[in-house]
């Protein structure tokens, strides 16, 4: 039976992370659900970044506790490393935000984040909060406390400094602030329109053993994690490896692990306990007078339950259900745990009852004021009596009584238009420019948020055995691979046509033209218009033809245009604008596709960076092998260098004698276990009169570094300068290095981003030269962040110094002293 009916598709904030539509519930999850559902009590876990949550305790707490689990990271992770791609910055904060999410799919834990952006490394809170502004993260970890309402609090690092990153020490010196904090009425009162007060009972800190650092002790709370679920069909310890080795950008893949595992618990405040974090804290329904009888029901329906016949509890779930609707408001928290419970008994009540529903749109791009066309399916796969009663649609309900039958699928398909005034989807924290240490975000009601919440959502009116249920879904795509099978992905709201410039910085050294791409894509059929852009002054742009006409939705058009600076011509943002039909659209479009977690884009303002410098290069081929990714080659390419990415059929022939210097990516020893095959072709290649320069390397856990990498031995540490403006000394004014082919002076350090340098040497060999000194505040000089050493004629380079952040940003002292070391000349 099939019936065209409109659909309503609600508006509500955009989409960056695809749910199922009806998620996949088995009869084991059903019963884990049903247990959680009878413990009332809830933990938040604190820390400053993706991967810094305790992956063995959040599903230890979540299944086995079956508390209310959430983690708030303080940041997205936009300012770490990445180690699948080239993603810095935002997209790799965006990218970090999936793998959080995913994982905790994983531990049954909630997400949470505050609008702290990840600058990059701090070694100390002061620092830290210089960037951050303290009271605004403050004020953000109280909001997520006042509306998840934690009994206890756990934050993974101390005030003390043992945790390493300031960040680190920033996330606990702000949990235990936020502990009392949330209390206060007085503090952040304007939360109080739409939350209230709360005062966790305790808060602990989960103390640890990483590497030389034990914090752990025989006095401290010890609970023993390491169980087995046999709901799950997994222990703890291989729900954590799951969990952790989400992180892949970070490289974080981990074993699993099985058997006894002990976590350690210091107490920071509230009541004093001695034996358990959760000790003498009532986490039945019965702390809650009105709402002692519901776990009596619970344990019959839980007594009751058949796994082969979950739909047999439905009559029960429903008078579960009446029961929460039937609680008084009047308490905060029990009206906090009602509005909870009720969603989670909804949950069961589709799962026990088999009913699947969802939406999906016939294309994954939708464009405000234009029409959408949308499938509904819904199934009942066990015998409940379910009518659907309407399906609501554009300003209107539909008319709608259908009883379903057992095991029948029901699809509807509908064609409506999107209101003209529908918002482009993006993530919320993106929509507008923000400061380095902390993102704007003007609705208060999205901060704490891990995501958007869908872009289009269907309202289903279901009733269930006499209950009747609003349920909604999101609207999303789905498609069939024929290798991965069936995907979906989520709904884009997107302009007409979007332009891109094909490079994120051009850079010019002299007064001649230089061409720029525009990539102007269609979203919808039919598209057409002209292409400007707007450039600092004394800046020129012409260009042959800038319009254009899209005829199918898809097609791209490609105009070059050429810009020129006069001889004063400062560097500065070019910004692309397309004018089509009686709009002005201004949005490129970065998209992030990897199999581990959904579809991912951002819009952004079609701009790119344009430098005008003083430069000059000698030779012209460069060999590149590439690493854990950067964008060092499309940089090299701007100043005019023919760039070879060095393959292994390349090496392996051994005619290197081409390159005027040979690069190797960020990581790339740590990534590619070949470059130990190839150690003697590079070495020989130096010794002939050829420049190796190796980008950084780690020596921890990502690719243990056993390779030899130059011709004299070093150890690479893990010293790093933070302060991108601390002062760079110069140790061998007279080497070519700062010579030639362009003069390096102090001014060449100015205007660096994030950091100055990472992964410097250290435990050199006599032959190497250290080239800078450089440190943080209060710190020792280190001379590691570049070391020469000649080998044969030619010279050998291994650098810390960030180039692969400070080559895309445009920082003309960064290419001036990278081009050096790629002209180092021949020893005689």
């Amino acid at each position: 039976m099939k019936r065209i009916l409109i659909l309503f598709l609600v508006a509500l904030f955009h989409c960056s992370y695809l749910q199922a539509q009806s998620p996949t519930v088995s009869s084991a999850d059903i019963l884990q659900k049903l247990h959680k559902l009878n413990t009332v009590g809830s933990v938040l876990y604190i820390a400053a970044h993706p991967d810094d949550e305790n992956t063995r305790l959040l599903p230890y707490l979540s299944y086995e506790r079956k508390l209310r689990t959430g983690y708030l990271s303080l940041t997205r992770g936009d300012g770490g490393q990445n180690l699948i791609g080239k993603e810095q910055g935002e997209p790799l904060g965006l990218i970090r935000t999936e793998e959080l999410l995913a994982a905790r799919r994983i531990d049954g834990a909630e997400q949470f984040f505050t609008r702290a952006n990840d600058f990059g490394y701090s070694k100390n809170p002061d620092e830290t909060f210089g960037f951050w502004n303290k009271d605004s993260i403050l004020a953000d970890v109280v909001w997520v406390i006042r509306n998840f309402k934690p009994d206890v609090i756990i934050t993974r690092f101390p005030t003390t400094g043992e945790g390493g990153h300031g960040h680190h020490t920033a996330s606990a010196i702000l949990a235990i602030e936020a502990f009392t904090a949330a209390a206060d009425p007085n503090r952040f009162p304007e939360q109080l329109k739409y939350t209230q007060v709360w005062q966790a009972k305790r808060i602990f800190w989960n103390t640890f053993s990483f590497g030389t650092i034990n914090t752990t002790s025989e006095s401290q709370i010890k609970i023993d994690i390491g169980g087995y679920n046999p709901l799950l069909g997994k222990s703890y310890g291989e729900l954590a490896s799951e969990n952790r080795s989400m992180h892949k950008s970070q490289g974080f893949g981990t074993a699993k692990t099985r058997g006894q595992t002990i976590e350690y618990f210091k107490q920071l405040g509230g009541d004093s306990v001695s034996k358990d974090i959760f000790e003498n804290i009532n986490i039945s329904w019965s702390r809650f007078p009105a709402a002692a009888k519901l776990s009596k029901s619970l344990d019959k329906i839980i007594a009751k339950y058949n796994a082969q016949q979950p739909q047999l509890i439905v009559p029960d779930l429903v008078a579960f259900y009446k029961q929460l609707q039937a609680l008084t408001e009047t308490d905060a928290t029990l009206r906090a745990w009602k509005k909870y419970a009720l969603k989670e008994t909804e949950e069961l009540l589709l799962a026990s009852s088999g009913l699947w529903m969802e939406a999906y749109a016939a294309d994954y791009i939708a464009i405000p004021g234009n029409d959408l066309a949308t499938t509904v399916q819904i199934i009942s796969r066990n015998k409940s009596l379910v009518t659907v009663n309407g399906i609501r649609y554009i300003n209107q309900d539909s008319a709608l009584t259908l009883t379903l039958k057992p095991n029948e699928l029901y699809t509807f398909k509908h064609i409506g238009k999107l209101p003209k005034e529908f918002a482009y989807s993006n993530p919320y924290w993106l929509n507008q420019k923000h400061s380095l240490g902390l993102y704007t975000v003007t609705n208060p009601m999205l901060i704490g948020k891990p995501e958007n919440d869908p872009a289009a959502n269907v309202v289903f009116t279901v009733t269930i055995e006499g209950l009747q249920l609003s349920v909604t879904r999101p609207v999303v795509y789905k498609y069939t691979d024929p290798v991965k099978g069936e995907i979906y992905r989520p709904l884009e709201i997107l302009p007409a046509a979007t332009v891109n410039i094909a490079e994120r910085v051009y850079v010019l050294n002299d007064t001649l033209p230089k061409n720029i791409s525009f990539v102007i894509k269609a979203n919808i059929a039919n598209v057409s218009g002209t292409l400007d852009c707007q450039l600092p002054a004394g800046w020129k742009a012409t260009s042959a033809n800038n319009s254009f006409k899209l005829n199918a939705k898809g097609d791209e058009a490609l105009i070059t245009v050429s810009i020129q600076p006069s001889a004063t011509s400062l560097s500065g943002k070019i910004s692309a604008f397309i004018k089509v039909n009686d709009e002005t659209l201004t949005k490129g479009i970065t998209r992030i596709e990897y199999d581990h977690i959904p579809y991912q884009f951002i819009l952004t303002d079609a701009e790119a960076t344009i430098v005008h410098l003083d430069l000059r290069t000698a030779g012209k081929n460069i060999g590149y092998i590439p690493g854990a990714g950067d964008d060092v080659v499309a940089c090299l390419k701007q100043v005019g260098y023919n760039v070879t990415i060095l393959t292994d059929d390349l090496l392996d022939k051994g005619d290197l004698k081409q390159y005027n210097a040979i690069v190797t990516g960020i990581r790339a020893y740590n990534t590619n276990d070949r470059l130990q095959v190839y150690y003697k072709t590079l070495m020989q290649y130096v010794e002939q009169g050829g420049n190796l320069i190796v980008q950084y390397n780690t020596n921890n856990r990502i690719g243990p570094l056993l390779a030899k990498i130059g011709p004299y031995p070093f150890t690479i540490s893990r010293d790093r300068v933070t302060d991108e403006q601390a002062e760079v000394r110069i140790l061998q004014p007279t080497h070519a290095v700062f010579q030639y082919p362009n003069k390096i002076t102090s001014a060449d350090f100015s205007g660096w981003v994030q950091e100055r340098g990472i992964y410097f040497a250290t435990e050199t060999d006599a032959h190497y030269q250290s080239m800078l000194s450089l440190n943080d505040p209060n710190e020792k000089p280190n001379g590691g962040s570049l070391i020469v050493a000649p080998y044969g004629k030619g010279n050998f380079v291994y650098t810390g110094l960030v180039f692969f952040r400070e080559l895309p940003a445009g920082v003309p002292g960064a290419y001036r002293l990278f081009i050096n070391l790629l002209s180092i000349p021949e020893n005689k």
